[in-house]
């Protein structure tokens, strides 16, 4: 396998720094396409792979995967030598799943919704996959205070590597509260070789400034 086999298609400066990670876990050799907010997203050549004109986009041997969350677990898939699915456990593979799209759904609308002032208000919450900001934020901190040390159990995985993210990103941007679970569960991922190196990479890749 050589790195044009596989192409990640993203911005340092958007959800593609989770597939970078991703990929730096799994070891494989790969590409990266750097898509520009300026105009590179809408070109023609981008939107034929992506019509969506979004960030980040796997490209694996002619398969288009997008979707942050549906790229961790793909490659997780894909390369299970990386040891980043859950053990073939029924309590392991249910917290990988359950945590996974909990993140992908629930933690990622609820988080944009309060950015954007656009929470439902408590009368609709039942018509909102998240309930309510507050149900969900003390959800995904049981999460992260079970994650012993991660979020299925003694192996990292895929969902470690999503799940992470959100929260990482979450208390850099203060969208999360600094709950001691989730500072303790970044530290642990933060000290990973893989999580460093991908976060150095895209650092480096950031636009600079005059």
């Amino acid at each position: 396998m050589t790195a044009d086999d596989l192409v990640l298609h993203t911005n340092p400066m958007s959800r593609g720094r989770i597939a970078r990670w991703m990929l730096e876990e799994t070891g494989q050799p790969y590409r990266v396409e750097l898509v520009g907010f300026d105009g590179g997203n809408r070109s023609p050549e981008f939107l034929a792979v992506n019509p969506m004109g979004k960030v980040p986009t796997l490209v694996h041997g002619g398969a288009v995967v997008t979707e942050a969350a549906a790229i961790c677990a793909y490659l997780a898939d894909a390369f299970p030598q990386a040891d980043l699915l859950p053990d073939p456990t029924p309590a392991s593979r249910a917290a990988y799943f359950r945590w996974l799209f909990f993140a992908a759904g629930p933690v990622e609308t609820a988080v944009t919704a309060k950015s954007l002032g656009l929470l439902a208000p408590p009368e609709r919450s039942r018509m909102v996959g998240y309930g309510s900001f507050d149900q969900t934020v003390d959800v995904l901190e049981q999460a992260a205070a079970s994650a012993a040390p991660w979020i299925t159990g003694a192996r990292f995985t895929a969902a470690d590597v999503y799940v992470g993210s959100q929260i990482a990103w979450g208390l850099m941007f203060k969208s999360l509260p600094a709950r001691p679970a989730f500072v303790a569960y970044v530290e642990r991922l933060q000290a990973r070789p893989a999580w460093q190196r991908a976060s150095a990479l895209d650092d480096a890749a950031m636009p600079k400034q005059d």
